[in-house]
């Protein structure tokens, strides 16, 4: 049996059925649209078995995604002998690595008000600027080390398309500039210098920021995880963590012992015992064109590569794909009871539908175009929806995540965060705000449910009322979500 097929065989991944229409989608599941470009499951160096029994190591990482590739491959550069091993569960970059956006942003998701109070001003300033530098770092590396993931530089346009809608972002803008971003960070485009980049119905304006990048997420974090790998880092895949204690990470296949266990799972956080209530998995969806063909591009006028998002309080997120299609997402159906996550990415029809009608509305020119592919994964958000690097000299535990889906550029930083907490390091980056304690725990179940579900019903009405109405004002029910929600 060659190598993808063992694999395949091995994670007894359920396969995508091409037949499968939900909603117009031609395809529904097997994880995401950037895996099925690579395949199923991707193809890796040989190496990667199972944990086979009690091992020992210098560094023990729990979890095979962005964050904990990243660190592996910082950590192996700064310890060029240490022995470190990432354990994964399904294989390197199954969960929201491999079925994200694909944005390359400096966007952070924590309160920079609430941040400057405990940290200064000054920190906070310092988190943004390392995230810009955290576009230009990953495609460095990627240049580097020969990663090919459909990398484009070209900025992202947040578009109005409501008066309230255009209300907030000019409060955004000045909200920046006070933070020192000027305009060579972001600026406001007028409906009609928007119509010169890119025809989106409806639009009344956007902000542009050149801080952003496109990319293929899978084939970013495939290629991240084959480069750790030839580092020398050990990855165990089809291997479940149950449990992590100072010095040991107990799992279905043995124990490894380690002076430091970082743990790195994100949205897959819950599925350890004790910390089902420290990260609620917010659940994501995305839909995928068939490609669209020079002449319709050419009537939506999105020549370039740029990101797009949006002002809406259920926001949606765009990419033009490196083959030339539309891949869109947003937050649909927000959360499963009991912190459960999707089956390999297979999504609700009704979510299908919302995504589907995005797209219309935004672009008609999309109303006969097939959607080829839908999917789903889980994003992390902790209580505060700010995102947490910490390390514990005393016990070797350490941890990143709750990124609230803005993860592909945001674990860069964290994991040269985490990489010199854990190596004694006293830098600019372990003063960064979002080193901290941990935030309190989610509500129990139903309290959990009932919450998200809440939230996410009241911002969508928001927006509903919002798009019929003539007031600039923010909608009562869309600050009454951010008060339930704790943002």
């Amino acid at each position: 049996m060659d190598e993808v097929a063992s694999r395949a065989a091995r994670l007894s991944l359920r396969p995508m059925n091409p037949l499968h229409r939900v909603s117009a989608a031609r395809r529904n599941g097997g994880i995401s649209h950037w895996y099925a470009e690579i395949g199923i499951p991707p193809i890796a160096p040989p190496g990667r078995a199972p944990l086979e029994g009690d091992i020992r190591a210098d560094v023990c990482i729990v979890g095979g995604g962005f964050t904990g590739l990243w660190t592996a491959y910082y950590l192996s550069r700064a310890r060029p002998d240490a022995e470190i091993v990432v354990l994964e569960r399904e294989f390197a970059g199954f969960g929201a690595s491999g079925r994200n956006g694909g944005w390359i942003s400096d966007h952070f998701a924590g309160n920079r008000d609430r941040m400057a109070r405990s940290h200064g001003r000054e920190s906070v300033m310092a988190m943004q600027r390392g995230l810009q530098r955290a576009i230009d770092e990953i495609i460095s590396v990627c240049a580097e080390e020969g990663i090919e993931a459909d990398l484009v530089k070209e900025g992202m346009l947040t578009v109005a398309r409501s008066v309230a809608q255009e209300a907030r972002m000019h409060e955004m803008l000045a909200d920046a500039r006070m933070w020192g971003e000027g305009p060579e960070d972001v600026f406001a485009l007028s409906a009609g210098e928007l119509d010169e980049r890119l025809h989106v119905s409806g639009a009344r304006g956007a902000l542009f920021s050149p801080h952003c990048a496109r990319t293929q997420p899978a084939k970013l974090v495939t290629g991240l995880a084959n480069v750790v790998q030839r580092r020398g880092v050990r990855i165990c895949e089809d291997t479940t963590v149950l449990s992590l204690e100072p010095g040991h990470a107990v799992t279905d296949r043995g124990t490894v012992s380690a002076p430091v266990v970082l743990r790195c799972l994100e949205g897959f956080t819950p599925s350890l015992a004790g910390a089902r209530r420290e990260v609620l998995p917010l659940n994501s969806a995305m839909i995928v064109t068939d490609p669209l063909g020079e002449q319709r591009w050419a009537q939506i006028g999105w020549e370039r590569a740029a990101t797009l998002g949006d002002m809406a309080h259920a926001y949606m997120y765009a990419q033009r794909t490196a083959d030339g299609r539309i891949a869109l997402g947003g937050r649909g159906i927000p959360y499963r009871f009991g912190s459960r996550t999707d089956h390999y990415g297979e999504t609700q029809s009704a979510t299908i539908g919302q995504l589907t009608s995005i797209l219309h509305a935004m672009f008609p020119e999309t109303l006969d175009v097939g959607i080829d592919h839908a999917w789903c994964g889980v994003l992390g958000v902790s209580r505060d929806w700010t995102p947490t690097v910490r390390f514990d000299p005393a016990t070797g535990l350490g941890d990143a995540g709750g990124y609230v889906g803005s993860g592909v550029s945001t674990t860069n930083l964290a994991a040269r965060v985490l990489v010199d907490l854990v190596t004694g390091v006293d830098s600019e980056l372990t003063h960064l705000p979002w080193v901290r304690g941990r935030a309190r725990r989610w509500e129990p179940e139903p309290l959990r449910w009932l919450g998200a579900r809440l939230v996410y019903g009241l911002y969508r009405t928001a927006d509903q009322r919002e798009s019929a109405s003539d007031s600039a004002a923010t909608d009562p029910l869309a600050r009454l979500a951010g008060l339930i929600s704790g943002r």
